[in-house]
């Protein structure tokens, strides 16, 4: 007899999810019994993804800045599955830059992708949720939604929305009686694609990375499975009771 998941029935849908901590997330969440639903805008990463998850997991191509995606991701997965009861909010972008050096091009894609993908993923997993016995949005923040960083105007800023956004929804949906749960996930320097790029971004990426992981207190940077068990538990009925709560995973950097 084999002993049951902890999401086994639900429906899980992953932005950003062809690499990183999207993918991470999918691969946990549908070992553990969930059907997911890949989404990204790189079509051939996205496809291996799902292909990788195999027959639980389908793949669906999604520019979070584009409401009419949206739309169409959704109407996908609920004629696919028949429902959703996860939605993780993950796709993201970093620009370095200070409030002098950074543009206004720059500023503006970052929140469209940060901030404006979080608003419209959850306007539209409310919608598809509330009429299915509820369900749990999880919206990826970071570190940097709670402490600053100089170089790092726009992603602060994105990310700072993104944690009052989430509590402003889990109250929202709290006090509807939709039986959703939203809640913010923080991580500090994970190894993915988006870190290693800011790092080779860098004048001298070795100085750099060593320079990060000196300032997490349990040294080192992060994996994306420390940052998708976070998810899975959010994604759970384990956490029934579990709402606009922000969910730190840095190694202690904010405990400093």
């Amino acid at each position: 007899m084999t002993s049951a998941g902890r999401l086994d029935g639900k429906v899980a849908l992953v932005t950003g999810a062809a690499a990183g901590l999207g993918r991470a997330a999918a691969v946990r969440m549908a070992e553990q019994g969930a059907r997911v639903v890949v989404t990204d805008i790189l079509d051939e990463a996205g496809n291996d993804a799902a292909s990788e998850i195999g027959a639980s997991a389908r793949f669906e191509r999604l520019d979070v800045t584009r409401p009419e995606d949206w739309g169409r991701a959704m109407k996908a997965t609920l004629e696919a599955f028949g429902r959703l009861d996860v939605l993780v909010n993950n796709a993201g972008v970093v620009i370095l830059g200070d409030i002098e050096s950074l543009s206004l091009e720059a500023w503006r894609l970052v929140h469209a992708v940060n901030l404006d993908g979080v608003f419209l993923g959850c306007r539209h997993g409310v919608e598809a949720m509330k009429g299915g016995g509820g369900g749990s949005i999880v919206n990826l923040s970071s570190v940097s939604g709670l402490v600053g960083g100089h170089n790092l105007a726009a992603y602060n800023s994105s990310k700072g929305g993104v944690r009052l956004l989430t509590k402003s929804v889990a109250l929202h949906c709290a006090r509807a009686g939709y039986g959703i749960r939203c809640n913010s996930v923080h991580p500090t320097f994970i190894e993915t694609a988006m870190v290693r790029s800011m790092i080779e971004a860098s004048d001298d990426p070795e100085r750099t990375r060593r320079k990060l992981a000196r300032q997490i207190p349990l040294g080192g940077i992060g994996e994306p499975d420390d940052v998708a068990h976070m998810i899975v538990y959010l994604a759970s009925d384990e956490s029934k009771f579990v709402t606009g709560a922000e969910f730190v995973i840095d190694g202690g950097v904010t405990a400093q």
